[in-house]
């Protein structure tokens, strides 16, 4: 290469050397599943975000995607993941669906994915996004505190926003044994698993949270709890 000359960037490579970093960063962080690290290494966060954010998709970091919402942290997802304890050919409801980059992740994983998603525009838009990549998820526009009837029971229920208690139907959704990872709280939120044993649920503490909330489908425009 003669002086001056300028070497060539390749997006494409360096978006791989970013998801192998970002591969790394859950793995020091006590991520040790590895079909899901190597989900994490094969789906592309930055088709997932805003093109002028792209440069900041592996990031662990939440990124804006419209509407006043938020992509969460690639740490977020990956412990709601793993205390959800996805397996192939689970059966799994996410209520949130945003910008399908969690979606794009449980479908890698072998599972069974619905996903509910409120904000027509980001429904449509995480619809085209995992139509061009190849990922089969069944999608529904509407209000996630009812869940999802049809194919319940759920193995697992992720819920993306948070709330200041588990709506009782997606309670009812899940499965005997199932997990259900809900952000919950007002201004204090945490991130909690509960478990179904019969009628009991039990409840454990993941991490502390912050969530964009979960719309109250009973009256319009007003929220549910607040982020967690």
């Amino acid at each position: 290469m003669g002086s001056g000359e300028l070497t060539a960037r390749d997006p494409a490579a360096d978006f791989r050397r970013d998801r192998q970093r970002l591969v790394e960063h859950l793995r020091a962080g006590g991520i040790r599943d590895l079909a899901l690290l190597h989900a994490f290494a094969s789906v592309p966060r930055h088709v997932f975000v805003p093109e002028i954010m792209s440069h900041r998709a592996y990031d662990d970091v939440p990124l804006p995607i419209g509407a006043g919402q938020t992509i969460s942290s690639p740490t977020i997802h990956a412990l709601s993941i793993a205390a959800a304890e996805v397996g192939a050919g689970q059966r799994i409801l996410e209520v949130g669906t945003g910008a399908g980059f969690q979606t794009a992740l449980l479908a890698k994983l072998g599972a069974e994915v619905y996903s509910i998603e409120r904000v027509q525009s980001l429904h449509e838009s995480a619809a085209h996004t995992l139509s061009r990549l190849g990922v089969k998820a069944r999608l529904m526009l509407g209000d996630g505190n009812l869940g999802w009837p049809g194919p319940a029971p759920f193995q697992a229920i992720i819920v993306c926003a948070a709330t200041a208690r588990p709506p009782t139907a997606l309670l009812e959704q899940l499965a005997e044994g199932g997990h259900m990872i809900v952000p919950v709280g007002t201004r204090r939120q945490e991130l909690r698993r509960y478990t179904r044993r019969g009628d009991e649920f039990l409840r454990k503490k993941i991490a502390r949270a912050r969530f964009v909330p979960l719309i109250d489908g009973n009256r319009p425009g007003r929220r549910r709890g607040r982020p967690g």
